[in-house]
């Protein structure tokens, strides 16, 4: 069989293990564990999932080694909790058994830990009250800090771990350490480059001096912080120069704790692969096989970074959440049918709000455990689903894997329902590009789809199946103003169809999230766009991770006003109302409308007694966003 990515799936041997491909599953963490700080059946299913997947090797994440001083989130992986080597060695064995070398990443906050009282951290520091916030580690500290990593080395490897990965970037303690913006010391373990370095060498020492010669070590680095009085690429270079033949990979991130978020995990904003650069530098300096990482989705991206010399192992986070398979599919050269992370944020900001770990495109993250109970259907039914946006399509393919027999129709003559208004839109190309990856995994799965066929009663009798799933999506609402039915007034599901008459001064009428990133997009082709929101901020509907970058996209380019009303379209543009009642006047060549979106309650009711099982789903239930329907998709058809 002649391999589409080669260099990504050759093998590499790091110290005493042998990766069978050149792909990390990056640390994340996941957050249902004990109380006390061990990983439970769930963790521990989300992580053998990678492996199932087919990674080289799954990193375990931020694992505290200091309880006490170490922790960054209140509830983390403690490896001083009583009965932490038991869950971890569930853990090792469950990504072993896949093929899969298991890695742990030891990691401290230092001086942004949750503490009792002042955090360790390089230097003291005190808040705006003089109140020390940060307590400069004294000698006796660094060494208690040096006896808890070897006492964390030594469990990980005893628990079966194959692989550690020691943390010295984002903003955590040994940064804080390497940083001339956080490391004020005068002593040995400040100053210098060498100086500042100190601490992480000798925490690598004292690891090596407990796992032997041979058992390979990963640093995490920041090849730069972003801060004005922080060190540099050059001074990161130097450091590795320090590293090299110490340890068996050196991975190159980039970023601190605070103001370099869209930098440590790119946006839908960045291109991908932005921090390969630096890897690739780092790479010229040093012996010692480099790791590169930050929005890497694309197999042959990858393979070309491999192939190319830019770095010699790969490793990926997000894009093993939206679809854990993403190895396996590119080494059986199946590319087409991995679903792309499309950068929306939503596994983050989902931690900031419910404290769950979840992803937009794939219902199966966060639920990992469960679902690996979930048995094919007992007795195989016809389904019939009417709608093919991704609420449809992900129920026609759960279905079908479960056993039944599915036939999917869809009105219009193309699949993907709302997400084919991501056309032409580049930083939304992989959320426009699954509709192409579902659509291979429809074919594959065996489900009969039927294009420009709408379900009618007939169309059911004729089909005659036992359950009818209905998605039939929503449809735009369209305010009941004066002139709405303008030549220059176009639907923002529609723009894709008619970019040919969007002209060079637009109004986006609507600020919620579809008609901010509408607003970015045709100001980065050029024209001149305002937003008109009625409430009094925009946005407020994008999640708390997404929101902040989709703000500062606006910034750079499109001009907004809130607390109007549009009131009537003319000749010139649009004419608002403010709260005082006061008409202003915008002139605009075309309009686009994004107010927001109408269930089709209709189809359901049309449809509601057309077989015995009768269940909705996505937008023809609440419209909402992609994550809803695809979720709602998902589980209905286990339901089946």
């Amino acid at each position: 069989m002649q391999r589409k990515f080669p260099a990504l799936f050759s093998p590499i041997r790091l110290g005493n293990v042998t990766l069978k491909n050149r792909i990390i599953s990056a640390p994340m963490t996941f957050p249902l564990l004990t109380a006390d700080g061990c990983l439970t059946p769930e963790a521990i299913a989300f992580y053998e999932l990678r492996a199932k997947g087919g990674a080289g090797a799954v990193t375990v994440s931020e694992v505290i080694v200091d309880g006490k001083m170490g922790k960054y989130y209140p509830i983390q992986v403690i490896l001083d909790a009583p009965n932490a080597k038991d869950s971890l060695a569930s853990a090792a064995r469950a990504i072993k058994r896949h093929g899969a070398v298991p890695s742990i990443e030891l990691s401290h906050g230092g001086k942004h830990a949750i503490t009792d009282g002042p955090a360790f951290g390089p230097s003291d520091e005190v808040d705006e009250d003089g109140k020390k916030t940060v307590k400069a580690m004294t000698k006796r500290d660094i060494s208690r800090l040096l006896d808890k990593y070897a006492f964390a080395a030594a469990m990980c490897r005893d628990a079966g771990f194959q692989m550690l990965l020691i943390h010295a970037g984002h903003g955590w303690l040994l940064q804080q350490f390497l940083s001339p913006s956080s490391n004020k010391r005068i002593d040995e373990y400040g100053g210098s480059l060498e100086n500042r370095a100190r601490l992480a060498l000798e925490v690598i020492e004292r690891v090596r001096s407990v796992v032997g010669p041979d058992f390979p070590l990963e640093v995490r680095l920041s090849a730069e912080e972003y801060l004005d009085d922080g060190y540099t690429l050059e001074d990161t270079i130097e450091f590795c120069k320090l590293l090299d033949g110490k340890v068996e990979l050196i991975q190159v991130s980039t970023g601190a704790h605070r103001g370099s978020f869209d930098r440590t995990h790119p946006s839908m904003f960045k291109p991908r692969g932005m921090n390969v650069p630096y890897a690739a530098e780092v790479k010229k300096h040093v012996q010692t096989p480099v790791a590169t990482i930050g929005a890497l989705n694309e197999p042959s991206m990858m393979d070309e970074i491999i192939a190319s010399g830019k770095a010699d192992v790969v490793e990926m986070a997000r894009a093993l959440l939206a679809d854990p398979y993403l190895p396996k599919k590119a080494y059986t050269n199946k590319d087409g049918e991995i679903v792309r992370c499309y950068r929306c944020f939503t596994c983050m900001a989902e931690r900031l709000t419910t404290g769950l770990r979840i992803c937009a495109l794939n219902p199966v993250i966060g639920s990992e455990y469960e679902l690996s109970f979930a048995q094919p259907a007992t007795t195989p039914k016809k389904v019939l689903i009417a709608g093919g946006g991704p609420g449809g399509m992900q129920a026609a393919v759960t279905a079908a894997e479960r056993g039944h027999a599915v036939v999917l129709c869809e009105k219009t003559d193309a699949l993907g329902g709302a997400l084919k208004s991501e056309q032409g839109v580049p930083f939304k190309s992989d959320l426009y590009g699954f509709i192409a990856s579902k659509t291979r995994q429809l074919e594959r799965a065996g489900v009969e789809i039927r294009l420009s066929t709408e379900v009618t009663p007939v169309l059911a009798e004729e089909i005659a199946p036992d359950v009818i799933l209905v998605a039939g999506g929503a449809e735009p609402v369209v305010p009941p103003i004066p002139g709405i039915d303008s030549e220059k007034v176009i639907s923002g599901n529609d723009l894709y169809q008619q970019r040919d008459k969007v002209g060079q001064k637009v109004i986006v009428l609507g600020g919620g999230l579809v008609g901010c990133e509408t607003a970015v997009h045709l100001a980065n082709e050029g024209r001149n766009v305002l937003i008109i929101e009625m409430a009094d901020t925009l946005c407020p509907d994008a999640n708390p991770r997404h929101r902040p970058l989709l703000l500062a996209e606006l910034e750079k380019s499109v001009k907004a006003r809130t607390e109007l009303r549009g009131a009537r379209v003319d000749k010139h543009g649009l004419v608002c109302v403010d709260t005082d009642g006061n008409e202003l006047s915008f002139r605009a060549d075309t309009i686009v409308l994004a107010v927001g979106q109408r269930a089709r309650t209709d189809v359901l009711d049309t449809l509601r007694d057309s077989a015995p099982e009768v269940y909705a789903l996505g937008d023809c239930v609440r419209p909402a966003q992609v994550t809803q329907a695809i979720f709602r998709g998902f589980f209905a058809a286990l339901d089946i």
